[in-house]
Protein backbone atom coordinates (compact mmCIF):
# COMPACT_ATOMS: atom_id res chain seq x y z
CA UNK A 1 0.00 0.00 0.00
CA UNK A 2 1.40 3.38 -1.01
CA UNK A 3 1.61 6.33 1.43
CA UNK A 4 -1.34 7.93 -0.40
CA UNK A 5 -3.38 4.74 -0.03
CA UNK A 6 -2.64 4.62 3.71
CA UNK A 7 -4.33 8.00 4.13
CA UNK A 8 -7.60 6.66 2.74
CA UNK A 9 -10.20 4.78 4.77
CA UNK A 10 -10.26 1.08 3.88
CA UNK A 11 -13.22 -0.85 2.48
CA UNK A 12 -13.44 -4.57 1.81
CA UNK A 13 -16.04 -5.59 -0.78
CA UNK A 14 -16.64 -9.30 -1.22
CA UNK A 15 -17.82 -10.60 -4.58
CA UNK A 16 -16.20 -7.53 -6.11
CA UNK A 17 -14.92 -9.01 -9.36
CA UNK A 18 -18.24 -8.64 -11.20
CA UNK A 19 -21.86 -7.53 -10.96
CA UNK A 20 -23.06 -5.59 -7.93
CA UNK A 21 -19.80 -6.01 -6.02
CA UNK A 22 -17.68 -4.52 -8.81
CA UNK A 23 -20.17 -1.67 -9.23
CA UNK A 24 -19.86 -0.93 -5.50
CA UNK A 25 -16.07 -0.91 -5.75
CA UNK A 26 -16.23 1.52 -8.66
CA UNK A 27 -18.60 3.76 -6.70
CA UNK A 28 -16.30 3.84 -3.65
CA UNK A 29 -12.95 4.06 -5.41
CA UNK A 30 -12.59 7.84 -5.27
CA UNK A 31 -12.49 7.91 -1.47
CA UNK A 32 -11.45 4.46 -0.24
CA UNK A 33 -8.54 2.09 -0.48
CA UNK A 34 -10.34 -1.05 -1.63
CA UNK A 35 -9.80 -4.70 -0.84
CA UNK A 36 -11.32 -6.59 -3.75
CA UNK A 37 -12.79 -9.89 -2.63
CA UNK A 38 -12.83 -12.81 -5.03
CA UNK A 39 -11.96 -16.48 -5.35
CA UNK A 40 -8.99 -16.22 -7.72
CA UNK A 41 -5.87 -14.13 -8.07
CA UNK A 42 -6.65 -13.57 -11.75
CA UNK A 43 -10.15 -12.16 -11.27
CA UNK A 44 -9.23 -9.94 -8.32
CA UNK A 45 -6.13 -8.62 -10.09
CA UNK A 46 -8.20 -7.74 -13.16
CA UNK A 47 -10.67 -5.77 -11.05
CA UNK A 48 -7.91 -4.03 -9.10
CA UNK A 49 -6.23 -2.94 -12.34
CA UNK A 50 -9.16 -0.68 -13.25
CA UNK A 51 -9.55 0.93 -9.80
CA UNK A 52 -7.76 3.92 -8.32
CA UNK A 53 -6.50 2.33 -5.10
CA UNK A 54 -7.09 -1.38 -4.67
CA UNK A 55 -5.52 -4.70 -3.76
CA UNK A 56 -6.80 -8.28 -3.88
CA UNK A 57 -8.50 -10.11 -1.04
CA UNK A 58 -8.38 -13.67 -2.35
CA UNK A 59 -10.45 -16.21 -0.45
CA UNK A 60 -12.84 -19.06 -1.11
CA UNK A 61 -15.61 -18.03 1.27
CA UNK A 62 -16.93 -21.60 1.33
CA UNK A 63 -13.62 -22.92 2.66
CA UNK A 64 -12.93 -22.36 6.36
CA UNK A 65 -9.14 -22.43 6.05
CA UNK A 66 -9.04 -20.16 3.01
CA UNK A 67 -11.26 -17.56 4.69
CA UNK A 68 -9.36 -17.73 7.97
CA UNK A 69 -6.00 -17.27 6.24
CA UNK A 70 -7.19 -14.28 4.23
CA UNK A 71 -8.93 -12.66 7.20
CA UNK A 72 -5.82 -13.03 9.37
CA UNK A 73 -4.07 -10.46 7.16
CA UNK A 74 -6.90 -7.92 7.19
CA UNK A 75 -6.13 -4.36 8.26
CA UNK A 76 -8.61 -2.45 10.40
CA UNK A 77 -11.60 -1.77 8.16
CA UNK A 78 -13.76 1.34 7.88
CA UNK A 79 -16.31 -0.44 5.70
CA UNK A 80 -17.10 -4.12 5.12
CA UNK A 81 -19.53 -4.79 2.27
CA UNK A 82 -20.83 -8.34 1.91
CA UNK A 83 -21.79 -8.66 -1.76
CA UNK A 84 -20.77 -12.24 -2.52
CA UNK A 85 -23.60 -14.74 -2.72
CA UNK A 86 -25.24 -17.48 -4.73
CA UNK A 87 -28.77 -18.29 -5.86
CA UNK A 88 -30.16 -21.82 -6.01
CA UNK A 89 -33.68 -22.29 -7.37
CA UNK A 90 -35.98 -25.24 -7.07
CA UNK A 91 -39.02 -26.50 -5.21
CA UNK A 92 -38.69 -27.93 -1.72
CA UNK A 93 -39.56 -31.33 -3.18
CA UNK A 94 -36.63 -31.32 -5.62
CA UNK A 95 -33.70 -29.51 -3.99
CA UNK A 96 -31.10 -31.49 -2.09
CA UNK A 97 -29.59 -31.18 1.36
CA UNK A 98 -26.25 -30.33 -0.24
CA UNK A 99 -27.88 -27.41 -2.09
CA UNK A 100 -29.38 -26.10 1.14
CA UNK A 101 -26.02 -26.41 2.83
CA UNK A 102 -24.07 -24.70 0.04
CA UNK A 103 -26.47 -21.75 -0.10
CA UNK A 104 -26.39 -21.15 3.64
CA UNK A 105 -22.60 -21.50 3.67
CA UNK A 106 -22.26 -18.81 0.99
CA UNK A 107 -25.05 -16.42 1.92
CA UNK A 108 -24.96 -16.57 5.72
CA UNK A 109 -22.21 -18.60 7.36
CA UNK A 110 -19.38 -16.97 5.40
CA UNK A 111 -20.85 -13.53 6.12
CA UNK A 112 -21.03 -14.28 9.85
CA UNK A 113 -17.51 -15.76 9.93
CA UNK A 114 -15.84 -12.91 8.06
CA UNK A 115 -17.73 -10.30 10.06
CA UNK A 116 -16.66 -11.84 13.36
CA UNK A 117 -13.03 -11.90 12.24
CA UNK A 118 -13.18 -8.27 11.09
CA UNK A 119 -15.05 -6.91 14.12
CA UNK A 120 -12.05 -6.00 16.30
CA UNK A 121 -10.72 -3.71 13.57
CA UNK A 122 -14.18 -2.39 12.73
CA UNK A 123 -14.66 -1.47 16.39
CA UNK A 124 -11.34 0.35 16.49
CA UNK A 125 -12.32 2.31 13.38
CA UNK A 126 -15.99 2.70 14.39
CA UNK A 127 -16.68 1.27 10.97
CA UNK A 128 -19.68 0.04 9.04
CA UNK A 129 -20.96 -3.36 7.91
CA UNK A 130 -23.21 -3.39 4.84
CA UNK A 131 -24.94 -6.63 3.80
CA UNK A 132 -26.29 -6.84 0.26
CA UNK A 133 -29.48 -8.75 0.89
CA UNK A 134 -32.37 -9.03 -1.60
CA UNK A 135 -36.05 -8.42 -2.08
CA UNK A 136 -36.18 -12.14 -1.28
CA UNK A 137 -35.19 -11.18 2.25
CA UNK A 138 -38.70 -9.72 2.62
CA UNK A 139 -40.85 -11.81 0.28
CA UNK A 140 -40.73 -15.32 -1.10
CA UNK A 141 -42.37 -17.33 -3.86
CA UNK A 142 -42.66 -20.93 -5.04
CA UNK A 143 -39.29 -22.30 -6.10
CA UNK A 144 -37.38 -19.80 -3.98
CA UNK A 145 -37.25 -21.52 -0.60
CA UNK A 146 -33.47 -21.85 -0.47
CA UNK A 147 -32.56 -18.34 -1.59
CA UNK A 148 -35.27 -16.66 0.46
CA UNK A 149 -34.37 -18.82 3.44
CA UNK A 150 -30.78 -17.60 3.34
CA UNK A 151 -31.81 -13.97 2.84
CA UNK A 152 -34.40 -14.00 5.64
CA UNK A 153 -31.68 -15.46 7.86
CA UNK A 154 -29.20 -12.81 6.69
CA UNK A 155 -31.73 -10.10 7.61
CA UNK A 156 -32.05 -11.57 11.10
CA UNK A 157 -28.27 -11.72 11.39
CA UNK A 158 -27.80 -8.06 10.45
CA UNK A 159 -30.64 -6.98 12.76
CA UNK A 160 -29.00 -8.74 15.71
CA UNK A 161 -25.50 -7.57 14.80
CA UNK A 162 -26.73 -3.96 14.62
CA UNK A 163 -28.00 -4.08 18.18
CA UNK A 164 -24.95 -5.92 19.51
CA UNK A 165 -22.51 -3.44 17.98
CA UNK A 166 -24.22 -0.15 18.89
CA UNK A 167 -22.15 0.20 22.05
CA UNK A 168 -18.94 -0.18 20.01
CA UNK A 169 -19.89 2.40 17.40
CA UNK A 170 -20.09 -0.12 14.53
CA UNK A 171 -23.05 0.68 12.28
CA UNK A 172 -24.80 -2.16 10.44
CA UNK A 173 -26.95 -1.75 7.34
CA UNK A 174 -28.94 -4.07 5.10
CA UNK A 175 -29.50 -3.19 1.42
CA UNK A 176 -32.29 -5.09 -0.35
CA UNK A 177 -32.20 -4.79 -4.16
CA UNK A 178 -34.96 -6.09 -6.33
CA UNK A 179 -34.06 -7.90 -9.55
CA UNK A 180 -30.72 -6.64 -10.89
CA UNK A 181 -29.23 -6.99 -14.38
CA UNK A 182 -26.43 -9.41 -13.47
CA UNK A 183 -25.12 -12.82 -14.51
CA UNK A 184 -26.97 -14.31 -11.54
CA UNK A 185 -30.28 -12.86 -12.74
CA UNK A 186 -29.68 -14.21 -16.23
CA UNK A 187 -29.08 -17.67 -14.75
CA UNK A 188 -32.33 -17.43 -12.76
CA UNK A 189 -34.31 -16.48 -15.88
CA UNK A 190 -32.71 -19.34 -17.80
CA UNK A 191 -33.71 -21.73 -15.02
CA UNK A 192 -37.29 -20.41 -15.18
CA UNK A 193 -37.38 -20.79 -18.97
CA UNK A 194 -38.48 -17.21 -19.60
CA UNK A 195 -37.07 -14.38 -21.75
CA UNK A 196 -34.36 -12.20 -20.23
CA UNK A 197 -35.28 -8.52 -20.42
CA UNK A 198 -32.52 -6.44 -18.79
CA UNK A 199 -34.48 -3.21 -19.24
CA UNK A 200 -36.90 -4.44 -16.56
CA UNK A 201 -34.19 -4.76 -13.93
CA UNK A 202 -32.08 -2.48 -11.76
CA UNK A 203 -28.61 -1.65 -12.98
CA UNK A 204 -25.78 -2.71 -10.62
CA UNK A 205 -24.75 0.95 -10.51
CA UNK A 206 -28.11 1.86 -8.96
CA UNK A 207 -27.51 -0.57 -6.11
CA UNK A 208 -23.98 0.79 -5.72
CA UNK A 209 -25.34 4.32 -5.30
CA UNK A 210 -27.65 3.08 -2.56
CA UNK A 211 -24.63 1.59 -0.80
CA UNK A 212 -22.84 4.91 -1.21
CA UNK A 213 -25.73 6.65 0.53
CA UNK A 214 -25.42 4.19 3.41
CA UNK A 215 -21.67 4.57 3.91
CA UNK A 216 -21.80 8.35 3.54
CA UNK A 217 -24.18 8.73 6.49
CA UNK A 218 -22.71 10.90 9.22
CA UNK A 219 -21.55 9.11 12.36
CA UNK A 220 -24.67 10.09 14.30
CA UNK A 221 -26.87 8.20 11.83
CA UNK A 222 -27.33 4.58 10.77
CA UNK A 223 -29.19 3.85 7.55
CA UNK A 224 -30.50 0.56 8.85
CA UNK A 225 -32.49 -0.89 5.93
CA UNK A 226 -32.70 0.20 2.29
CA UNK A 227 -35.04 -1.34 -0.29
CA UNK A 228 -34.24 -0.57 -3.95
CA UNK A 229 -36.83 -1.73 -6.47
CA UNK A 230 -36.98 -1.59 -10.27
CA UNK A 231 -39.15 1.25 -11.52
CA UNK A 232 -40.77 -0.93 -14.19
CA UNK A 233 -42.73 -4.14 -13.73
Amino acid sequence: MSPVDRERPTALVTGATRGIGLAIARELQGDYHLLIGGRSEESTAAACAELESAEPFVADLLDDESLAAAAAALPDLDVLVHSAGISIKGSVAEVTRDQWRKAFEANLFAVADLTARALPGLRRRRGQVVAINSGSGFFTAPGNAIYSGTKFALRAFTDVLREEEREYGVRVSSVHPGKVDTDMQAEIVEHDGTTYQPELYLRPESVARAVRTVVDATEDATVEVVSVRPSRK
